[in-house]
This record gives structure tokens, sequence and C-alpha cells, in this order.
């Protein structure tokens, strides 16, 4: 497991982007880095990788954000359900269940 955490300074430095832009990912709940005793945001290795991806989906793929997050929690309800396919890894009756649920979640983020 990689414990690498970074600083908003370093993070952003290593996005190429600006710490101002990684505030506001944070205020609209696109990331939530951790916190040191002092309140300084402590970035992991996955949260680079999904500020990877929201900085694709921006600049290269023309998503705004509100765009973004609605992608993002989406993709969340896909990996909820992934495993709900493992026939040996949940019972069928529950695997059923929770699968129902998670695509009631997303119907309801699709407003369908």
């Amino acid at each position: 497991m990689d414990d690498d955490l970074y600083l908003i300074s370093m993070a952003a430095r290593l996005l190429d982007m600006h710490p101002q832009t990684l505030r506001k990912y944070e205020r609209l709940g696109l990331v939530r880095p951790s916190r040191t005793v002092g309140s300084m945001r402590l970035y992991s290795r996955d949260e680079l990788d999904r500020l990877r991806l929201i900085k694709h989906l921006v600049d290269e793929a023309g998503i705004n954000l509100a765009g973004v997050q609605r992608l993002l929690s989406i993709a969340e309800v896909v990996q909820r359900i992934r495993p709900l396919m493992d026939e040996e890894a949940v019972p069928r009756a529950e695997a059923r269940r929770r699968l129902s649920r998670e695509l009631d979640r997303l119907c309801d983020m699709l407003g369908i």
C-alpha cells in the first residue's frame, strides 16, 4: 500500500494545477483530502489520480464541473455494483436486493 501524502503545494505542482483549483474542487466535494493537526491538506495517491481524472474531464473532454460531479457519482455507483456481479462473493438474493438499490440510486442521479 502506498502511504505517500502530499501537501497542497506539492500536489498542485505534480498535477500542474493551481492550489486554488484544488481548494475549489474540495469545496465542491470532488476530493476529500485528509488534514494534519494544523489543518493542512494532505493528498493521497488515490486523490491525485482522481484529480488527474477530473483535470482530463474538464480540460480535454470539455465537461463542466457539474457534469464531472455527476459522472463521478455514477462511477461510484458502478464501483459498488461490480462486486455484486461475482456470484461466489455475494448470495444471489442479497446481490439482487443490493443491485436493485444501486440501480435505483443511479436512476435518481440521472433523473429517470
